[in-house]
Protein backbone atom coordinates (compact mmCIF):
# COMPACT_ATOMS: atom_id res chain seq x y z
CA UNK A 1 0.00 0.00 0.00
CA UNK A 2 1.52 3.50 -0.57
CA UNK A 3 0.97 6.51 1.47
CA UNK A 4 -2.14 8.06 1.66
CA UNK A 5 -4.04 11.29 2.91
CA UNK A 6 -7.11 10.09 4.90
CA UNK A 7 -9.85 13.01 6.04
CA UNK A 8 -10.54 12.41 10.10
CA UNK A 9 -12.48 14.33 12.75
CA UNK A 10 -10.86 15.99 15.70
CA UNK A 11 -11.84 15.44 19.04
CA UNK A 12 -13.71 18.71 18.93
CA UNK A 13 -16.13 17.38 15.78
CA UNK A 14 -14.70 19.25 13.62
CA UNK A 15 -12.23 17.84 10.55
CA UNK A 16 -8.60 17.62 9.19
CA UNK A 17 -6.57 15.27 7.17
CA UNK A 18 -3.45 13.68 7.91
CA UNK A 19 -1.45 10.87 6.16
CA UNK A 20 -0.70 7.57 6.60
CA UNK A 21 1.92 4.98 5.89
CA UNK A 22 2.35 1.83 4.03
CA UNK A 23 1.66 0.09 7.58
CA UNK A 24 -1.75 1.58 7.70
CA UNK A 25 -0.07 4.07 10.76
CA UNK A 26 -0.59 7.61 10.84
CA UNK A 27 2.32 9.41 10.57
CA UNK A 28 2.48 11.64 13.78
CA UNK A 29 4.42 14.62 13.18
CA UNK A 30 2.43 15.00 10.34
CA UNK A 31 -0.76 14.50 11.75
CA UNK A 32 0.26 16.65 15.00
CA UNK A 33 1.16 20.03 12.19
CA UNK A 34 -2.16 18.87 10.27
CA UNK A 35 -4.43 19.04 13.66
CA UNK A 36 -2.39 22.15 14.64
CA UNK A 37 -3.41 24.18 11.25
CA UNK A 38 -7.07 23.01 11.69
CA UNK A 39 -7.11 24.28 15.05
CA UNK A 40 -5.81 27.90 14.18
CA UNK A 41 -8.58 27.90 11.71
CA UNK A 42 -6.99 27.29 8.43
CA UNK A 43 -8.26 26.69 5.35
CA UNK A 44 -9.61 23.17 4.68
CA UNK A 45 -8.21 23.34 1.50
CA UNK A 46 -4.68 24.23 2.87
CA UNK A 47 -4.91 21.51 5.52
CA UNK A 48 -5.25 19.34 3.01
CA UNK A 49 -3.03 20.49 0.16
CA UNK A 50 -0.39 20.11 3.16
CA UNK A 51 -1.45 16.71 3.69
CA UNK A 52 -0.84 15.86 0.34
CA UNK A 53 2.46 18.12 0.05
CA UNK A 54 3.50 15.96 3.24
CA UNK A 55 2.60 12.60 1.76
CA UNK A 56 5.09 13.11 -0.60
CA UNK A 57 7.88 14.62 1.51
CA UNK A 58 7.71 11.58 3.56
CA UNK A 59 7.54 9.10 0.86
CA UNK A 60 10.32 10.12 -0.30
CA UNK A 61 12.22 10.23 3.00
CA UNK A 62 10.95 6.60 3.71
CA UNK A 63 12.21 5.69 0.16
CA UNK A 64 15.78 7.31 0.20
CA UNK A 65 15.98 6.03 4.10
CA UNK A 66 16.40 9.70 5.84
CA UNK A 67 14.47 10.58 9.00
CA UNK A 68 12.82 13.49 9.21
CA UNK A 69 14.43 14.69 12.11
CA UNK A 70 18.09 14.27 10.33
CA UNK A 71 17.09 16.12 7.29
CA UNK A 72 19.67 18.66 5.31
CA UNK A 73 19.71 20.92 2.63
CA UNK A 74 21.31 18.92 0.25
CA UNK A 75 18.37 16.37 1.09
CA UNK A 76 15.83 19.10 -0.43
CA UNK A 77 17.90 19.00 -3.35
CA UNK A 78 17.22 15.13 -3.73
CA UNK A 79 13.59 15.75 -2.84
CA UNK A 80 13.29 18.49 -5.51
CA UNK A 81 14.62 16.14 -8.15
CA UNK A 82 12.47 13.04 -6.62
CA UNK A 83 9.38 15.53 -7.32
CA UNK A 84 10.08 16.46 -11.08
CA UNK A 85 10.21 12.45 -12.07
CA UNK A 86 7.12 10.52 -12.45
CA UNK A 87 5.67 7.71 -10.11
CA UNK A 88 7.28 4.74 -11.99
CA UNK A 89 10.76 6.21 -12.25
CA UNK A 90 10.17 7.41 -8.41
CA UNK A 91 9.60 3.69 -7.78
CA UNK A 92 12.12 2.81 -9.99
CA UNK A 93 10.56 0.73 -12.90
CA UNK A 94 11.25 2.91 -16.19
CA UNK A 95 13.95 5.33 -17.35
CA UNK A 96 13.45 9.40 -17.42
CA UNK A 97 14.54 10.25 -21.11
CA UNK A 98 15.47 13.60 -21.73
CA UNK A 99 12.60 15.07 -23.61
CA UNK A 100 10.26 14.31 -20.92
CA UNK A 101 8.32 16.41 -18.93
CA UNK A 102 8.60 17.14 -15.65
CA UNK A 103 5.99 15.19 -13.26
CA UNK A 104 5.72 18.93 -11.19
CA UNK A 105 6.88 21.53 -12.25
CA UNK A 106 8.28 24.55 -10.52
CA UNK A 107 5.29 26.09 -9.00
CA UNK A 108 4.08 22.66 -7.33
CA UNK A 109 7.77 22.41 -6.39
CA UNK A 110 7.66 25.87 -4.38
CA UNK A 111 4.46 25.04 -3.13
CA UNK A 112 5.52 22.03 -1.72
CA UNK A 113 8.71 23.10 -0.83
CA UNK A 114 6.85 25.59 1.72
CA UNK A 115 4.80 22.84 3.19
CA UNK A 116 7.94 21.39 4.52
CA UNK A 117 9.59 24.50 6.02
CA UNK A 118 5.99 25.54 7.41
CA UNK A 119 6.33 21.67 8.75
CA UNK A 120 9.56 22.03 10.24
CA UNK A 121 9.15 25.63 11.78
CA UNK A 122 6.12 24.33 13.50
CA UNK A 123 8.11 20.92 15.32
CA UNK A 124 11.32 23.08 16.14
CA UNK A 125 9.32 25.32 17.90
CA UNK A 126 8.10 22.81 19.86
CA UNK A 127 11.68 21.47 20.68
CA UNK A 128 12.73 18.98 17.38
CA UNK A 129 16.24 20.52 16.06
CA UNK A 130 15.88 20.74 11.90
CA UNK A 131 19.39 20.96 10.55
CA UNK A 132 18.54 22.59 7.31
CA UNK A 133 16.29 25.38 8.86
CA UNK A 134 19.82 26.95 10.29
CA UNK A 135 20.99 27.62 6.76
CA UNK A 136 18.21 28.38 5.20
CA UNK A 137 15.95 30.86 6.77
CA UNK A 138 16.61 34.32 7.87
CA UNK A 139 14.94 36.87 10.74
CA UNK A 140 12.54 39.38 9.21
CA UNK A 141 13.48 43.00 9.31
CA UNK A 142 10.89 45.27 10.98
CA UNK A 143 7.96 46.10 8.57
CA UNK A 144 9.06 42.93 6.15
CA UNK A 145 5.94 40.71 4.90
CA UNK A 146 5.54 37.99 7.30
CA UNK A 147 4.48 34.11 6.70
CA UNK A 148 1.46 32.23 8.24
CA UNK A 149 3.09 30.37 11.64
CA UNK A 150 5.08 33.47 12.54
CA UNK A 151 3.35 34.54 15.31
CA UNK A 152 4.13 30.76 16.93
CA UNK A 153 7.63 32.40 17.63
CA UNK A 154 10.65 33.66 15.97
CA UNK A 155 9.91 35.20 12.22
CA UNK A 156 11.58 33.03 9.90
CA UNK A 157 11.13 32.39 6.05
CA UNK A 158 13.10 30.50 3.69
CA UNK A 159 15.96 32.02 1.83
CA UNK A 160 16.50 31.58 -1.97
CA UNK A 161 17.73 28.25 -1.94
CA UNK A 162 14.37 26.49 -1.07
CA UNK A 163 12.77 28.32 -4.24
CA UNK A 164 12.60 27.54 -7.80
CA UNK A 165 12.50 30.09 -10.58
CA UNK A 166 8.91 29.79 -11.73
CA UNK A 167 7.42 31.42 -15.16
CA UNK A 168 5.19 34.06 -14.31
CA UNK A 169 1.89 33.69 -16.01
CA UNK A 170 -0.72 35.98 -16.48
CA UNK A 171 -3.95 34.90 -15.33
CA UNK A 172 -6.37 33.41 -17.87
CA UNK A 173 -9.53 36.09 -18.14
CA UNK A 174 -12.98 35.46 -20.50
CA UNK A 175 -13.78 37.48 -22.82
CA UNK A 176 -17.23 39.31 -22.79
CA UNK A 177 -18.56 37.19 -25.51
CA UNK A 178 -17.33 34.05 -23.50
CA UNK A 179 -19.20 35.27 -20.23
CA UNK A 180 -22.57 36.08 -22.01
CA UNK A 181 -22.34 33.03 -23.93
CA UNK A 182 -22.02 31.00 -20.00
CA UNK A 183 -24.80 32.73 -18.81
CA UNK A 184 -27.11 32.29 -22.36
CA UNK A 185 -26.20 28.42 -21.66
CA UNK A 186 -27.66 28.43 -18.04
CA UNK A 187 -31.10 26.77 -18.04
CA UNK A 188 -32.24 27.77 -15.34
CA UNK A 189 -32.61 31.35 -13.22
CA UNK A 190 -30.40 30.03 -10.11
CA UNK A 191 -27.71 28.77 -12.04
CA UNK A 192 -27.20 32.12 -14.35
CA UNK A 193 -27.94 34.36 -11.35
CA UNK A 194 -24.55 32.12 -9.76
CA UNK A 195 -22.17 32.98 -12.91
CA UNK A 196 -23.42 36.18 -13.20
CA UNK A 197 -22.73 37.21 -9.74
CA UNK A 198 -19.38 35.92 -10.14
CA UNK A 199 -19.00 37.78 -12.85
CA UNK A 200 -19.82 41.24 -11.48
CA UNK A 201 -18.60 40.57 -8.08
CA UNK A 202 -14.95 38.98 -8.51
CA UNK A 203 -16.01 36.58 -5.52
CA UNK A 204 -14.40 33.52 -4.99
CA UNK A 205 -16.83 30.47 -5.69
CA UNK A 206 -16.64 29.27 -1.68
CA UNK A 207 -17.57 32.77 -0.75
CA UNK A 208 -20.64 32.27 -3.17
CA UNK A 209 -21.57 29.46 -1.47
CA UNK A 210 -21.63 30.48 1.23
CA UNK A 211 -24.19 33.81 0.99
CA UNK A 212 -26.92 33.71 3.09
CA UNK A 213 -30.04 35.63 2.46
CA UNK A 214 -28.99 38.15 5.03
CA UNK A 215 -26.06 39.12 3.27
CA UNK A 216 -27.47 40.33 -0.25
CA UNK A 217 -28.54 44.00 0.76
CA UNK A 218 -31.23 44.78 -2.03
CA UNK A 219 -31.82 48.54 -1.20
CA UNK A 220 -27.94 49.66 -1.54
CA UNK A 221 -27.17 46.81 -3.77
CA UNK A 222 -24.46 45.52 -1.93
CA UNK A 223 -23.20 41.97 -1.31
CA UNK A 224 -21.65 41.22 1.84
CA UNK A 225 -19.12 38.27 2.70
CA UNK A 226 -19.00 36.84 6.18
CA UNK A 227 -16.20 34.68 7.23
CA UNK A 228 -18.41 31.50 9.20
CA UNK A 229 -18.55 27.58 9.22
CA UNK A 230 -21.21 26.74 6.51
CA UNK A 231 -22.56 23.53 6.62
CA UNK A 232 -21.45 23.11 2.97
CA UNK A 233 -17.70 23.45 3.77
CA UNK A 234 -18.09 26.93 1.76
CA UNK A 235 -15.50 29.50 3.26
CA UNK A 236 -14.62 33.31 3.19
CA UNK A 237 -10.98 32.89 2.74
CA UNK A 238 -9.72 36.17 2.89
CA UNK A 239 -12.65 37.75 5.91
CA UNK A 240 -15.07 39.74 5.76
CA UNK A 241 -16.00 42.82 3.18
CA UNK A 242 -18.53 44.76 1.53
CA UNK A 243 -18.79 44.45 -2.63
CA UNK A 244 -21.08 47.17 -4.45
CA UNK A 245 -23.15 45.61 -7.44
CA UNK A 246 -25.34 46.53 -9.99
CA UNK A 247 -29.22 46.99 -9.82
CA UNK A 248 -29.45 43.99 -12.45
CA UNK A 249 -27.52 41.66 -10.35
CA UNK A 250 -30.01 42.41 -7.79
CA UNK A 251 -32.99 41.86 -10.06
CA UNK A 252 -31.62 38.33 -11.15
CA UNK A 253 -31.76 37.48 -7.78
CA UNK A 254 -35.22 38.67 -6.81
CA UNK A 255 -36.65 36.79 -10.21
CA UNK A 256 -34.64 33.63 -8.45
CA UNK A 257 -36.48 33.70 -5.53
CA UNK A 258 -39.73 34.27 -7.53
CA UNK A 259 -39.50 31.88 -10.21
CA UNK A 260 -37.52 28.82 -8.51
CA UNK A 261 -36.33 29.37 -4.99
CA UNK A 262 -40.13 29.59 -3.82
CA UNK A 263 -41.17 28.57 0.15
CA UNK A 264 -38.17 26.74 0.57
CA UNK A 265 -36.75 27.10 4.08
CA UNK A 266 -32.85 27.37 3.82
CA UNK A 267 -30.81 30.42 4.81
CA UNK A 268 -28.67 29.78 2.05
CA UNK A 269 -28.84 31.65 -1.54
CA UNK A 270 -27.76 28.87 -3.63
CA UNK A 271 -29.14 25.21 -2.63
CA UNK A 272 -30.33 22.30 -4.64
CA UNK A 273 -33.36 22.18 -6.49
CA UNK A 274 -33.60 19.65 -8.82
CA UNK A 275 -31.16 17.13 -7.52
CA UNK A 276 -30.81 15.67 -4.51
CA UNK A 277 -30.49 16.41 -1.60
CA UNK A 278 -33.09 18.73 -2.58
CA UNK A 279 -33.50 22.18 -0.42
CA UNK A 280 -29.45 21.57 0.82
CA UNK A 281 -26.95 24.23 0.21
CA UNK A 282 -24.92 23.84 -3.00
CA UNK A 283 -21.73 21.79 -2.67
CA UNK A 284 -18.28 22.86 -4.29
CA UNK A 285 -18.50 19.33 -6.38
CA UNK A 286 -22.34 20.23 -7.58
CA UNK A 287 -20.82 23.55 -8.93
CA UNK A 288 -18.11 21.26 -10.52
CA UNK A 289 -20.54 19.34 -12.12
CA UNK A 290 -22.68 22.21 -13.52
CA UNK A 291 -19.41 23.93 -14.99
CA UNK A 292 -18.82 20.51 -16.95
CA UNK A 293 -22.18 20.41 -18.05
CA UNK A 294 -21.63 24.06 -19.35
CA UNK A 295 -18.38 23.64 -20.85
CA UNK A 296 -20.05 20.99 -23.11
CA UNK A 297 -23.09 23.43 -24.12
CA UNK A 298 -20.68 26.19 -24.78
CA UNK A 299 -17.79 24.46 -26.33
CA UNK A 300 -14.93 26.07 -24.62
CA UNK A 301 -13.27 25.38 -21.05
CA UNK A 302 -13.62 27.66 -18.32
CA UNK A 303 -13.36 27.46 -14.23
CA UNK A 304 -15.55 29.73 -11.83
CA UNK A 305 -12.17 31.25 -10.41
CA UNK A 306 -11.21 33.09 -14.37
CA UNK A 307 -14.49 35.23 -13.44
CA UNK A 308 -12.53 36.39 -10.54
CA UNK A 309 -9.30 37.37 -12.86
CA UNK A 310 -11.90 38.76 -15.66
CA UNK A 311 -13.56 41.17 -13.18
CA UNK A 312 -10.25 42.23 -11.33
CA UNK A 313 -8.77 42.65 -15.13
CA UNK A 314 -11.68 44.58 -16.59
CA UNK A 315 -11.14 46.89 -13.07
CA UNK A 316 -7.91 47.49 -13.83
CA UNK A 317 -8.35 48.30 -17.28
CA UNK A 318 -10.64 50.57 -16.21
CA UNK A 319 -8.18 52.60 -14.31
CA UNK A 320 -10.04 52.31 -11.04
CA UNK A 321 -7.06 52.81 -8.67
CA UNK A 322 -5.33 49.29 -6.80
CA UNK A 323 -6.45 50.00 -3.67
CA UNK A 324 -9.73 50.00 -4.49
CA UNK A 325 -9.72 46.59 -6.44
CA UNK A 326 -7.42 45.28 -3.30
CA UNK A 327 -10.74 46.02 -1.11
CA UNK A 328 -12.83 44.52 -3.53
CA UNK A 329 -11.16 41.18 -4.15
CA UNK A 330 -10.68 40.94 -0.27
CA UNK A 331 -6.61 41.00 -0.78
CA UNK A 332 -4.65 41.44 2.51
CA UNK A 333 -2.18 43.64 0.44
CA UNK A 334 -2.52 45.65 -2.15
CA UNK A 335 0.90 44.64 -3.72
CA UNK A 336 -0.55 41.02 -4.33
CA UNK A 337 -3.45 42.39 -6.66
CA UNK A 338 -0.79 44.42 -8.26
CA UNK A 339 1.35 41.43 -9.11
CA UNK A 340 -1.45 39.44 -10.02
CA UNK A 341 -2.76 41.78 -12.07
CA UNK A 342 -0.24 43.33 -13.52
CA UNK A 343 -0.48 41.81 -17.06
CA UNK A 344 -2.27 43.41 -20.17
CA UNK A 345 -2.74 41.72 -23.93
CA UNK A 346 -0.69 43.26 -26.07
CA UNK A 347 -3.46 45.04 -27.74
CA UNK A 348 -3.86 47.14 -24.35
CA UNK A 349 -0.17 47.97 -24.92
CA UNK A 350 -0.92 49.01 -28.38
CA UNK A 351 -3.69 51.41 -27.49
CA UNK A 352 -1.95 52.79 -24.72
CA UNK A 353 1.18 53.66 -26.74
CA UNK A 354 -1.07 55.29 -29.36
CA UNK A 355 -2.77 57.39 -26.91
CA UNK A 356 0.02 58.45 -25.95
CA UNK A 357 1.01 59.37 -29.53
CA UNK A 358 4.29 56.54 -29.74
CA UNK A 359 2.53 54.93 -32.05
CA UNK A 360 -0.05 55.79 -35.10
CA UNK A 361 -3.27 54.55 -34.85
CA UNK A 362 -4.36 51.39 -37.28
CA UNK A 363 -8.07 52.31 -37.41
CA UNK A 364 -8.38 55.58 -39.62
CA UNK A 365 -11.15 56.87 -37.91
CA UNK A 366 -8.48 58.02 -34.98
CA UNK A 367 -6.06 59.55 -37.73
CA UNK A 368 -4.73 63.02 -36.89
CA UNK A 369 -6.54 62.43 -33.14
CA UNK A 370 -3.27 63.02 -31.36
CA UNK A 371 -1.67 65.92 -33.70
CA UNK A 372 -1.50 69.16 -32.43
Amino acid sequence: MPWTVQQVVLPDGSGSWTVVDPRFEVVAPVDRFLAHLSVIDRSPETVRSYAFDLRDYFAFLDQVGVSWRSVRLEDLGRFVGWLRKSPLERAGRVARLPAALEHCGPVTINRKLSAVSSFHQFHQRHGVSCHFLSTTVQSFGRGSWRPFLAHLGRSVRPRAELRLRAPKKAPRVLSSDQVTAILDACEHQRDRFLFALLAGTGLRIGEVLGLRHEDIDAPDCVIRVRARDNVNAARAKSGDRDVPVAPELVRMFVDYLFDEYGALDCDYVFVNLWAPPEGRPMTYAAVMDLVRRLRRRTGFHFTPHQFRHTYATELLRREVPSEVVQKLLGHASVSTTIDTYSHLEIRHVREALVSTGWLASSDPADEGRNEP
